[in-house]
């Protein structure tokens, strides 16, 4: 039992927890600029959670769609899916029921933060994919970390000033 909640942690990059605080200052940071320095506690609530959930989604992915090349390569070849520690149908399921969670906080909120949600869903989910098709694949995860800012505007404002894109 422990060895399976340590592989599902660790496809989870839950023992590496930068990658979440890179994604959740940006964050933060809109939803604070957004609410005037007081952002709504439960919107903060959700986007903390949002945050938590879409980076271990991405993780997930990330891992499945280079479940055959990592085991070739030195940093990832311990990755559960590479190592052979867990089945892809496990983490298939994990990824999804992280897609579920993600959707269900995203309605709590308003109309436009959960339209904004798709393509930030699909910005996430296609990176691992872009590593493939251009060579600046860290611009396509940059703006996967910044897309909670627009979120934040929209969530806190309903609506996205020029200042959220800048």
């Amino acid at each position: 039992m422990i060895s399976r909640l340590q592989a599902y942690a660790q496809l989870l990059r839950l023992d590496k927890p930068i990658g979440s605080y890179l994604l959740l200052w940006p964050t933060l940071w809109g939803l604070w600029v957004a609410g005037n320095g007081q952002p709504p506690s439960n919107i903060v609530i959700i986007f903390i959670l949002g945050v938590l959930v879409m980076r271990s989604a991405g993780c997930a992915v990330n891992d499945i769609v280079d479940r055959d090349i990592d085991p070739y390569v030195e940093r990832t070849k311990l990755r559960p899916l590479a190592a052979k520690t867990m089945s892809l149908t496990e983490a298939l399921v994990i990824f999804t029921l992280l897609l579920v969670i993600a959707a269900i906080l995203a309605w709590q909120l308003n109309r436009l933060s959960l339209l904004l949600a798709i393509p930030a869903a699909i910005i996430a989910i296609s990176y691992p994919f872009m590593k493939r098709f251009h060579s600046l694949p860290q611009a396509h995860l940059g703006l996967a970390f910044s897309f909670g800012i627009p979120m934040a505007f929209a969530a806190i404002q309903n609506q996205i000033p020029w200042q959220a894109w800048l």
